[in-house]
């Protein structure tokens, strides 16, 4: 997954990124990060605080910060925000009862000051669970088309199974070499 990005970005100076990956607590975001980084998804425990991915390879440095999203931790999500180039949302499309407070939490993400312009990938994840609402339902549940400050993109995924998950960093591939331009 990650690995093909890189290899995109084969012989550019060394660049890096900080990528902040966010999302309510259970949708997926750490076994996400795990499925970014090559790692084995089967054993996943919600995280308290933070994890750090940084992955080098071809002049690339990805550095990833995966913050929790239990409701206590929400309020510090924006302490982390600062030099932000790319917000990664991760949704559980299978928990409709949620689509309400999480489109909430993206919409004040988004109007943070620190993410002003910063490209934003929806990872509407576990698609691979029959109660799963479709990418373009909640693209329209979040009112996504109103975004106009920034480019946005929603990806269907499993992270479990790595589905959609390439499709995503494919897009955040295209978002730095027209940021290179």
């Amino acid at each position: 997954g990650l690995l093909s990005v890189i290899q995109k970005l084969k012989g550019s100076p060394e660049q890096e990124l900080r990528i902040v990956l966010l999302g309510l607590d259970n949708a997926g975001k750490t076994t996400l990060l795990k499925c970014l980084a090559s790692e084995e998804v089967s054993t996943i425990t919600p995280t308290q605080g933070f994890n750090i991915k940084s992955v080098h390879s071809h002049g690339l440095k990805l550095n990833v910060w995966d913050i929790g999203g239990q409701r206590s931790i929400r309020p510090y999500w924006k302490k982390y925000l600062g030099s932000t180039d790319l917000l990664i949302y991760v949704i559980d499309s299978a928990d409709q009862k949620r689509f309400e407070e999480t489109g909430q939490e993206l919409a004040e993400l988004t109007e943070d000051e620190a993410l002003t312009g910063v490209p934003l990938l929806v990872f509407a994840n576990k698609q691979d669970l029959v109660t799963a609402a479709p990418a373009a339902e909640i693209a329209e549940g979040l009112s996504l088309h109103t975004y106009r400050d920034r480019e946005w993109q929603i990806q269907a995924c499993s992270a479990l199974s790595g589905e959609g998950v390439q499709d995503g960093m494919n897009w955040i591939s295209s978002q730095i070499m027209n940021r290179k331009k």
